[in-house]
């Protein structure tokens, strides 16, 4: 069969190759996959910036945001052939910390996990593969063409889930969301503060194209303006950071409303410096009760809430989130930069 691998450390090493049919064991599906998603973790491992092989290989399937149906189930399992699915990214350390013993492997204490097509797993960037049935999602049969979607809207369920959480230690009644940053992320995190019923805010840079009008259709408005000048004017009880830009980072701690929530999901690169007011900064954390946090990954009760997210929402608004479909053939192309893109999704069927 053919898969779409690279040997992590070394850059310009990605291709498609021929690679031997998984042979599922006792408690495994076996599944063939449909598509997968392209972010920017996959672009960094491409780029050597980040990656690890399987014990033992110099190259990785890559790959974490699937999409498959089910061809093969063990006797007795949940899932059927047929059953579209979707495999979760993070497996704990076979010795693992205390969260990872209690199922918050997103929570790993001590780094050891493995993730498919990131950290010492293969991927699912190949046109069947194998998965225990214990980190399977079932989807809606309706997702067939979106599902590759559920992994990023699992990362948005967790930070939503410990937004309320966080928010919980006290009463809270939030009506004001702000999100940072109109890629993926920022507008799955969009779509579940619209579908909670919270008055939602997006602030990105572009003008036009089809993130202004996604974030329009969502119900939600869309801002390009300073981010400062948009936080007086909402001072939002929720934030939900997921660019990473160190401005905006600061910016969404300083401006939120008295018990206001930060949610940092962005990655910032490190070595920059940034002149800031950090005394006002604290001051307005602590005198508020404001908290901020930061978040990545999710467990299996995360991409369930994903699952139904998902499900709930509106078909064609989750379709045009793909801005481009590229067959594997055509690999290269999904790692070329787009202004105008939102997820790129490579098809594992053509």
């Amino acid at each position: 069969m053919r898969a779409l691998t690279v040997t992590p450390g070394e850059r310009d090493s990605l291709r498609v190759e021929e690679v031997p049919e998984p042979v599922p064991g006792p408690d495994e599906l076996l599944v063939d996959g449909i598509a997968v998603g392209v972010c920017g973790t996959d672009r960094e491992i491409v780029d050597a910036e980040f990656g690890q092989a399987p014990p033992d290989r110099q190259r990785l399937i890559i790959g974490h945001e699937s999409l498959g149906r089910v061809r093969q189930a063990p006797d007795g399992a949940d899932l059927a052939p047929g059953d579209l699915v979707v495999g979760v990214v993070r497996r704990p350390d076979p010795e693992p910390c205390g969260a990872c013993a209690r199922g918050y492997f997103d929570m790993c204490r001590n780094g050891r996990y493995t993730e498919r097509g990131i950290q010492g797993l293969d991927g699912y960037a190949s046109q069947s593969w194998t998965l225990e049935t214990d980190y399977a999602v079932r989807l809606d049969p309706s997702l067939s063409e979106v599902g590759m979607l559920l992994e990023p809207t699992s990362v948005v369920a967790k930070a939503w889930d410990q937004i309320e959480r966080i928010g919980n230690r006290s009463w809270f009644d939030p009506k004001t969301v702000l999100i940072t940053g109109a890629g993926p992320i920022g507008l799955l995190a969009a779509l579940i503060g619209v579908q909670r019923g919270l008055e939602v805010h997006v602030l990105d840079r572009v003008t036009g194209g089809p993130k202004v009008s996604l974030v329009q259709d969502l119900g939600a408005e869309y801002h390009n303006a300073d981010i400062t000048a948009v936080g007086e004017k909402l001072r939002p009880d929720i934030v939900i950071e997921a660019t990473g830009v160190d401005r905006l980072v600061c910016g969404a701690m300083a401006m939120t409303a008295e018990y206001g929530i930060v949610c940092l999901t962005g990655v910032s690169s490190p070595g920059r410096t940034l002149p800031t007011d950090l005394g006002m900064i604290n001051r307005s954390i602590v005198l508020e009760n404001d908290a901020v946090f930061g978040s990545v990954n999710a467990n299996l009760s995360h991409y369930t809430l994903a699952a139904e997210v998902l499900a709930s929402a509106d078909a064609g608004w989750l379709e045009r989130l793909i801005t481009r479909r590229l067959p594997l053939d055509r690999f290269a192309e999904a790692f070329e930069h787009h202004e105008d893109d939102v997820k790129v999704v490579i098809d594992l069927t053509t």
